[in-house]
């Protein structure tokens, strides 16, 4: 269904940009809600009264959740803790917010690595799979805490709530600060020793998001990615794509002084995209990460 009012949360970020395109693109109307300027709302997702406030009077058929407190790649566990908040906390306001707009779906962005921190091995994780299952680690517990919620509290508000695992980000927006960084020396490689994780591209994201208003099923979760590489692998391909110098590979040990960083390192995780092409139509555009570098550096996207 075209010419929807769509709100979305985090417009002004990243992929949040990408969306507002996608959307506009397939002819829906997007307001965007955060605190900066280039947001209709401007409103904090955390601050419940005035994001009450804000919504007064609005009205509008889907809410999309793409907020994130992040502006670079989280070296620590606290990097993480204000995108946690916005992932329980921001939730539960934003749907009682929508609901005063007349809204009835809600399209939540999450991560596939809710599937869990840890060595999957050779096994494909699908969405039968538990997801956001609680550790006995407290900084990793609250980040599984806030996958799990952002999925969750829409689902038993009565909205029809469908919900995105995506893969770690790149393409435009998302990967120019890795370039930056590799011209400059600043970014080693690692030895991924066998790790891989699953990678989505921004403009693929973006689609799905567009997919998952015509076609998603309310109550279900649908994986959203590209390919699989690993964080070694990754930055070296940028690095030959882009052009940049050849960056110095460390140890993965060397990583412990960033530990949110260095527990990703160790990550194996094979996710299955099948469920959402199957059900939502959704193919994406770069079948690999190498095409999305290359047409990201050729300037077609």
């Amino acid at each position: 269904m075209k010419n929807q009012s769509v709100i979305v949360a985090g417009a002004s970020g990243v992929f949040g940009r990408h969306i507002r395109e996608a959307l506009t693109d397939a002819g829906h109307t997007v307001l965007g809600v955060g605190r900066g300027e280039g947001n209709e709302i401007r409103a904090d997702l955390l601050d419940r009264d005035g994001l009450l406030r804000a919504f007064e009077g609005i009205k509008a058929d889907v809410v999309v959740h793409a907020a994130t407190a992040l502006r670079k790649p989280p070296m620590t566990h606290k990097g993480m803790f204000g995108t946690d908040d916005l992932r329980v906390t921001g939730t539960a306001n934003l749907i009682e917010a929508a609901k005063l707009t007349g809204v009835r779906r809600f399209i939540g962005e999450n991560v596939a690595v809710g599937y869990g921190y840890r060595d999957f091995g050779d096994r494909v994780l699908t969405e039968a799979d538990e997801f956001g299952a609680s550790v006995t680690d407290p900084n990793i517990n609250r980040h599984l805490e806030g996958m799990r919620e952002k999925e969750r509290l829409p689902r038993e508000s009565g909205l029809e709530a469908i919900s995105l695992r995506f893969g770690f980000f790149y393409g435009p927006g998302g990967t120019e600060t890795m370039v930056h960084m590799l011209r400059k020396r600043q970014l080693p490689a690692f030895n991924d020793h066998g790790h891989i994780s699953p990678w989505t591209h921004l403009a693929d994201a973006a689609a799905a998001v567009v997919a998952a208003i015509d076609r998603g099923r309310p109550g279900e979760a649908y994986n959203v990615v590209d390919d699989h590489m690993g964080f070694g692998e990754m930055i070296r391909a940028i690095a030959e794509t882009f052009g940049t110098p050849k960056p110095f590979t460390v140890p993965t040990w060397m990583m412990a002084v960033a530990p949110y960083m260095h527990l990703m390192l160790g990550v194996t995780m094979r996710v299955s995209s099948e469920k959402a092409r199957r059900e939502l139509g959704w193919q994406p555009a770069y079948a690999t990460v190498l095409d999305g570098l290359r047409a990201q550096a050729l300037g077609h996207v």
